[in-house]
């Protein structure tokens, strides 16, 4: 299954799939065995990035960015 990356309105990345997350020194972050998919802070807000914990919902953070239609 590819990894699928849903940019929510207003809000985090939501990656779902089989993934490994990594700093940059290449150390794996921990990730939940039990959940689907995870949270990505996109506000800058967040106080356990990279993960989202919701700030954006408090913090002002707008964007709703859409793919470009296909043409027909």
């Amino acid at each position: 299954m590819p990894i699928i990356i849903r940019c929510r309105p207003n809000g985090p990345l939501l990656v779902e799939g089989e993934l490994a997350l990594l700093d940059h020194q290449g150390q794996a972050f921990p990730l939940p065995a039990n959940k689907p998919a995870i949270a990505l802070c996109r506000c800058g807000h967040s106080k356990n990035k990279p993960f989202c914990d919701g700030a954006h919902k408090s913090c002002g953070f707008m964007a709703e960015e859409l793919a470009p239609q296909k043409a027909e």
